[in-house]
């Protein structure tokens, strides 16, 4: 690459970056749905023509902000659940993550926890499909652990989604009760995930005493 198309390339990823950081900062006091795309550049500081050259639309804008927010998580997590030692540790260690990112990037899980059901239908489906990947994740590192043996993928894929919902819960919760709140928040998201992983240790408790009781009697 040469040193002027360096140089373009360079301004383009500021270009980029300045429209979403200029959205994140109206998303603060209105939906997606309402936002203007010439509000969105005259806060960035550029042309309604610059904007074209990156989104086509403020819903592919959405989308990306969904990604911004939420793909640096998806290995941190799965590299949390795949430590080793002490179950409730690795889960402990897991709610830090969660009240980590949420107070680096407030507004970023303020625009999630607000688009998660919102108008635009693109976000949406992103923040569905992200979650989604989410409990994949969860699921297949769960799936490593010696507690797990036995278990359908189907009943894995539930127990993921339990940790993933509850992760958005933790978040959504984070944000209201701010940083006066946040260790209470945090030691209820802590008690939470302790009864989940309760449940997770007597889910097969008499699943042989069951399915043979379901079999016809001769």
């Amino acid at each position: 690459m040469s040193h002027t198309a360096g140089i373009r390339q360079t301004q383009k990823l500021r270009t980029r970056q300045a429209l979403l950081d200029a959205a994140l900062g109206l998303l603060e006091h209105q939906s997606l749905s309402s936002l203007g795309l010439r509000e969105v550049t005259r806060a960035a500081g550029v042309t309604p023509t610059a904007f074209y050259r990156h989104f086509d639309d403020t819903a592919a804008l959405g989308v990306a902000l969904v990604e911004e927010t939420l793909d640096s998580l998806h290995g941190m997590i799965g590299a949390t659940l795949a430590e080793t030692g002490d179950s409730e540790e690795r889960l402990d260690r897991s709610v830090e993550l969660i009240a980590h990112h949420v107070r680096e990037q407030p507004a970023h899980f303020r625009f999630i926890a607000r688009e998660q059901h919102g108008g635009v239908t693109p976000v949406r489906e992103a923040i569905a499909a992200q979650l989604r990947q989410f409990a994949e994740e969860v699921a297949a590192a769960l799936a490593e652990e010696p507690q797990s043996r036995g278990w359908s993928q189907e009943d894995l894929l539930m127990l993921g989604g339990l940790h993933v919902d509850h992760m958005v819960i933790t978040a959504s919760a984070l944000l209201d009760a701010g940083p006066d709140g946040e260790q209470q928040v945090a030691e209820v998201a802590r008690r939470r995930l302790r009864l989940v992983t309760l449940g997770r240790r007597h889910w097969l408790d008499g699943t042989d005493v069951h399915q043979e009781s379901a079999k016809p009697h001769p």
